[in-house]
């Protein structure tokens, strides 16, 4: 029962055929997304609010304002503005040549490692044609068959026409346009 898989868990594709592709970790098909509750809520109503009670909102503020305005603001010393010398002193020397060195050291990593993913895809097409040539040589179908891309790895489907055909008497607009724009006078 290992290489089996239960047929409740295939997705239905648009073109009628069904794939384990849900299944991997590295496929989520459009179909299996869901919304939460939240996203099909209805937006809360907002409750009548009369005049008055706005009127009072708006008195109860101009209150707040003209006491605030009685009070003189409060001022910030100056000492607390300038910055100590310690915190915004230039490197010294060694310590930027330490930076320096750092940062070379980092550009070395990451060429590195660059050069080591390159390789690996390079091996990697390496094998694969010599895989292919291999297989050509063994049988020419299985070949063809391989060289086809493969359906269920992307359900995507898409029926259209391909090319428009064009339409009788039709003249091409030449760039001109009428300007409809309207003009209020007063």
């Amino acid at each position: 029962m290992q290489g089996v898989i239960p047929t409740d868990r295939f997705v239905k594709l648009h073109v009628g055929r069904t794939s384990p592709c849900c299944l991997t970790p590295w496929f989520a098909s459009v179909m299996t997304l869901k919304t939460s509750a939240s996203l099909r809520a209805e937006p809360k109503k907002k409750k009548k609010v009369s005049p008055m009670s706005e009127q009072l909102q708006r008195d109860r503020l101009k209150k707040r304002v003209r006491r605030l305005e009685k009070v003189p603001p409060e001022l910030i010393p100056v000492e607390d503005l300038v910055t100590p010398g310690a915190l915004c002193s230039k490197p010294v020397f060694e310590e930027s040549e330490r930076r320096a060195s750092l940062l070379k050291e980092w550009c070395r990593y990451k060429q590195e490692q660059n050069m080591a993913e390159m390789q690996a895809v390079e091996l990697a097409l390496k094998s694969q044609t010599e895989a292919l040539e291999e297989l050509k040589l063994e049988s020419e179908e299985l070949y063809h068959a391989s060289l086809k891309p493969d359906t269920l790895l992307f359900p995507f489907t898409h029926e259209g026409p391909v090319h428009t055909p064009p339409i009788n008497k039709y003249e091409a607009p030449d760039g001109k346009y009428n300007d409809i724009t309207k003009v209020f006078t007063q």
